[in-house]
């Protein structure tokens, strides 16, 4: 059965595309390869975050701390769409070979860095890689698999998630504490390595030779955007003032990107982001909601283990273990939305119920404090792990599931666009509000005249005299519950926006009878390759 031979869904013009029982071999023999660059994408974002505090007592430079993430998660945000494109034109495989060399070669010149201007330079590097890992590992099985289906594959990704996410913080907090923060990067040498070998022995796709126009415009005029909105977002009223000409410049630029983006979408051949996904009211939904959870839920991340050993006197070991709570809440409450997924075909419920649950969660954490039991913020971090497992996932599912098999690549890369460049927004946003809070509250805290603390790192913090470290940690904490309050806004719109999305099942019921189908392989030569 070709794809122009697949049954239509119900009320839909979607094929209804399915992995035949033939085809489940072949899926589980490339799944490792998939879930090793999955792994290494997770990992990475962990570690680091859990060593950041240490780094920048190394390295210096508070001020430039939450740019270690920023330039990261920037440079992937402008190369996921591209990722997603190409892989829809020319095959999945050479790009997610590419995504992985550049990934690794960040990853050593970081580990390599001596200045925070260096680690910031080859964290960039690192993240145009990054781009295209989740992305391609996604697409491929969004294009093996079908919506209904892939929620019984969803338990293999939580459980390489799961991994990472337990693993990272412990490994990054070991490593950081007993070797080198330095070590964390050179730790993605040996699992990127092992992907990219399996994968280049297993992933047999077959080659597109169809010609075709690459959007050139249109991947600038994003990452123009892209970049301004990012630039704007994190200097604004930190280095810059709001009506400094740098800003208002980097004001104009993001409208005029913004404006450029969709007249030379509309006019482009073969576009980088199609505008008419765009007139799918769930494709809508759930990208907004993807770039509302990135601000919320990266944007408090990033600053979790900074708090932990700051203010609760953590070791970064310790910190990656008083992270396991979130996780843990994270992970299965995604293999239970999985589960349910697979056995019913529909999914509205849940991220209803993990936008509640996120709100609550955000609402928890403006109440931590100097004072806070690890055993509370241990609680606080469970809810607001269930808040994440209800949402991390479906959001995919839904954006998969709207779209025609022609633009699965498209739609992977475009929530996962939106979820960056949120969790981008949300990361240099946050960050500019603490690093103003914490000097602002110094000042007021301190006596007329008194020079204010230089120290950085979480151990000198603690070295300081007991009224000098008592009045620093007061201002540490009360610039850190301003984020949380904004996230918690941020949290109740995704919550609203849950409301929106439309019940459509999910294609590949499993009780529909098919005719017997080819290879995965088979069926893509036959229809073009992919």
């Amino acid at each position: 059965m070709t794809d122009n031979q697949a049954a239509l869904v119900p009320g839909s013009d979607i094929p209804d595309i399915g992995a035949p029982t033939g085809r489940k071999r072949e899926i589980l023999i490339v799944l490792p390869g998939l879930l090793l660059t999955l792994i290494i994408a997770m990992l990475d974002q962990l570690v680091v975050s859990t060593a950041l505090p240490r780094i920048v007592g190394d390295l210096g430079g508070l001020n430039h701390y939450a740019w270690v993430v920023t330039a990261y998660i920037l440079a992937s945000t402008v190369t996921t769409l591209l990722y997603g494109k190409l892989g829809d034109m020319y095959g999945r495989k050479r790009f997610l070979m590419i995504a992985i060399v550049l990934f690794l070669i960040g990853s050593a010149l970081s580990g390599l860095a001596h200045s925070m201007d260096q680690l910031i330079a080859f964290r960039a590097l690192q993240g145009l890689g990054a781009g295209g890992l989740m992305v391609g590992a996604i697409a491929t099985i969004g294009d093996m698999v079908s919506p209904r289906e892939r929620g019984q594959y969803m338990g293999y990704m939580m459980a390489a998630m799961m991994l990472a996410m337990i693993a990272g913080p412990l490994v990054g907090g070991y490593i950081t504490q007993h070797w080198s923060w330095r070590w964390i990067f050179y730790i993605n040498m040996p699992i990127g390595g092992a992907a990219m070998v399996y994968l280049w022995l297993t992933l047999h796709l077959p080659r597109k030779r169809v010609e075709h126009k690459i959007d050139w415009w249109g991947a600038a005029v994003i990452a123009v955007g892209a970049s301004a909105i990012v630039l704007l977002t994190s200097w604004g009223g930190s280095q810059y003032s709001w009506g400094s000409w740098q800003i208002v410049m980097l004001e104009v630029i993001s409208v005029v990107a913004v404006a450029l983006f969709f007249f030379v979408e509309s006019r482009a051949a073969e576009p980088m982001l199609p505008l008419h996904v765009f007139k799918n009211r769930n494709f809508s939904v759930a990208s907004s909601m993807s770039f509302l959870l990135g601000m919320a839920m990266l944007g408090a991340l990033t600053f979790l283990p900074l708090y932990q050993q700051t203010v609760q006197g953590a070791s970064p070991t310790g910190s990656g273990l008083l992270l396991i709570p979130l996780m843990l809440g994270s992970t299965v409450t995604s293999l239970i939305s999985g589960q349910v997924t697979s056995k019913t075909g529909r999914y509205k419920i849940l991220p209803i119920i993990g936008g509640a649950i996120m709100t609550v969660s955000m609402y928890l954490l403006t109440h931590l404090g100097p004072h806070t039991t690890r055993l509370t913020s241990a609680l606080i971090f469970v809810v607001f792990g269930v808040g994440m497992g209800f949402l991390m996932q479906i959001t995919s599912l839904i954006v998969q599931n709207s779209v025609q098999q022609k633009d699965m690549g498209v739609a992977s890369s475009s929530r996962a666009f939106f979820q960056q460049i949120g969790g981008s927004i949300g990361v240099s946003l946050f960050g500019a509000i603490f690093a103003a809070g914490l000097a602002g509250n110094l000042a007021a805290a301190l006596p007329a005249g008194a020079l204010l603390p230089t120290v950085t790192a979480p151990d000198a913090i603690h070295a300081l005299p007991s009224a000098m470290r008592t009045l620093y940690l007061d201002a540490f904490t009360a610039a850190l519950r301003p984020i949380f309050i904004y996230g918690a806004a941020i949290a109740v719109l995704a919550f609203a926006l849950t409301w929106f999305l439309k019940e459509i099942p999910l294609r590949g019921a499993p009780s529909t009878p098919s005719p017997p189908a080819p290879t995965y392989s088979e069926r893509n030569k036959a229809a073009g390759g992919s």
